[in-house]
């Protein structure tokens, strides 16, 4: 086998296995065996092996000796970290380049949202059109380290809101909702009113995440 086929078996690997992650497919904290993955892909144990120990680096699995990997199961401080850095960086991506956004898109983005308000059933598609948005928010940041950490931490965001919004009633629709306000305060230009909407978004997506981990009794 080449090395090019090589590398290429190694990159499907790692991009199948943190696909199946980040989409909670292989949920938080579940143990999992390497043949199980080796016969899933049709692939050897080079590959996953390989695949398993960048996904570690990245710190979206542990790999136990002898016993397979474990997925790296989600913490409530994971979740308060999480949202402190975005809490941090998108307000105030809106506040200082803001007006950097394209109103066309900011147009055609709030129809798409105010479509899916109205679905009651958690797809796929939705969690693709959430991610563009907050995408499409921060790629007007004309700072490539507040861009670095951004991307830093999308990869552990997203396994949050997949499971969130899938477990908490209405959340979705509500993210969505959220979303609307917060185009409409950029389409009149208020930027300070969009930070705002901007926050209160991100503060109750940090609460519907909380009753993953801590149970719905809890008073948040």
């Amino acid at each position: 086998m080449s090395a090019q086929a090589r590398t290429t078996r190694k990159q499907a690997a790692y991009e199948y296995i943190k696909k199946k992650i980040l989409s909670c497919m292989y949920e938080p904290g579940v143990v999992m065996n390497e043949q199980t993955l080796c016969d899933e892909l049709e692939l050897s144990r080079t590959p996953v092996r390989d695949a398993l120990s960048r996904l570690e680096q990245e710190g979206l699995v542990n790999i136990m000796p002898k016993k397979g990997f474990m997925v790296t199961a989600l913490k409530l401080g994971d979740i308060n970290h999480i949202y402190e850095v975005r809490l941090l960086l998108e307000p105030y991506a809106l506040r200082r380049y803001g007006r950097r956004l394209d109103r066309e898109e900011l147009v055609r983005l709030r129809e798409l949202m105010e479509k899916q308000a109205a679905v009651e059933s958690s797809v796929s598609g939705q969690y693709d059109l959430d991610d563009s948005f907050h995408d499409f928010i921060m790629r007007a940041v004309n700072n490539r380290y507040l861009m670095d950490t951004y991307e830093n931490i999308k990869d552990l965001n997203l396994r949050v809101r997949v499971l969130s919004g899938s477990r908490v009633e209405n959340r979705l629709s509500d993210t969505f909702r959220e979303h609307v306000e917060i185009i409409d305060a950029c389409l009149r230009e208020d930027w300070e009113g969009a930070a705002q909407a901007m926050t209160k978004h991100l503060e109750n997506a940090r609460l519907a995440a909380f009753p993953l981990l801590i149970g719905d009794e809890v008073e948040l």
